[in-house]
């Protein structure tokens, strides 16, 4: 393969970085703040978009962990881009059954593609907003089975996860 290991690790991580910076900014009451919000999203889905033209999806295995989570995190945060968000879940549903990406990390952005897409989520890994305090979750395909669910693919049960949302 034609490209830079090292270099690409390094911009996905400073892509992922950048994106932590500013996530504050997607849900500030500032218009600029948000704006600028989905400005950089959308740059880093555009460029995820390019590299998994190239390589795929950026597993562990080709860039290192930290850039192959930074991949993950800006296929989550791509919300306005479902092409890309789309894309990235199939190559890392492949990744997952070759054994080279995680279940965990797959769940989340199957959920995301899914809330995105106006569907309702497997695992319940995606809050709608907090209701008397406590998270509620965007509608789910069958709640009954979603801890079952979560613990296949390496995720604590709902109400440990809410807990680190809710406020007090």
């Amino acid at each position: 393969m034609a490209y830079d290991v090292a270099a690409l690790a390094a911009e996905l991580t400073a892509m992922a970085a950048a994106d932590h910076r500013t996530s504050a900014h997607a849900n500030s009451d500032d218009p600029a703040e948000q704006l600028a919000w989905r400005r950089l999203t959308a740059q880093h889905g555009d460029r995820l978009n390019e590299i998994m033209d190239e390589i795929g999806w950026p597993t562990a295995d080709l860039v290192g962990e930290e850039a192959a989570r930074a991949a993950w995190l800006i296929a989550q945060h791509a919300d306005r881009q479902l092409d890309v968000q789309r894309r990235a879940l199939r190559l890392m549903e492949q990744a997952v059954a070759a054994g080279t990406a995680g279940k965990r990390e797959l769940a989340f952005l199957h959920d995301r593609t899914l809330v995105n897409e106006g569907r309702k989520q497997i695992y319940g890994t995606q809050i709608a907003g907090i209701r008397d305090g406590a998270p509620v979750p965007w509608p789910c395909e069958d709640p009954h089975r979603m801890d079952a669910l979560r613990a296949e693919a390496g995720i604590e049960p709902f109400d440990e996860y809410v807990a680190k949302f809710s406020v007090t």
